[in-house]
């Protein structure tokens, strides 16, 4: 039987930065052992907020805007804490987040070998999830 497939949803345009590369920590109120391959999942709900579509290049625009299903994988390698705004600062070009949004005991899941995968529209959910196997 095979391992278990698992995705996690970002709002996008969070989605689309992981994938492409521009962003390669998710910032998180929880921490997670999980390891390995994740699909990543562009969530029904696009994140409205200007400074957050600031980073994505014209060319992406539309890429950015798909919503409700899978886009992509990148491999999980670790999971940061961040209980100082200093800590939380020193990744900042590594996740995106604008300083504001700081608060004591985030975490940052870190990813590596981002990949761009064909559409497939999936219903995500607020933390991993497992996919079907015919989907993954």
């Amino acid at each position: 039987m095979p391992a278990p497939v698992y995705a996690l949803s970002l709002k996008q345009p969070w989605a689309t930065m992981l994938v492409r590369g521009i962003k390669s920590i998710e910032v998180r109120r929880w921490s997670t052992p999980r390891r390995g391959l994740i699909l990543i999942h562009a969530a029904g709900v696009s994140d409205t907020r200007p400074e957050a579509w600031r980073h994505i290049p014209r060319e992406l625009r539309d890429e950015a805007e798909i919503v409700g299903g899978i886009i992509g994988s990148a491999e999980l390698t670790g999971c940061l804490s961040y209980r100082t705004l200093a800590e939380f600062l020193r990744d900042r070009e590594l996740h995106r987040n604008d300083p504001s949004w700081f608060e004591p005991g985030l975490f940052g899941f870190q990813f590596v070998a981002p990949q761009l995968l064909p559409f497939r529209k999936y219903a995500g959910w607020m933390r991993f999830f497992q996919v079907d196997e015919a989907v993954a």
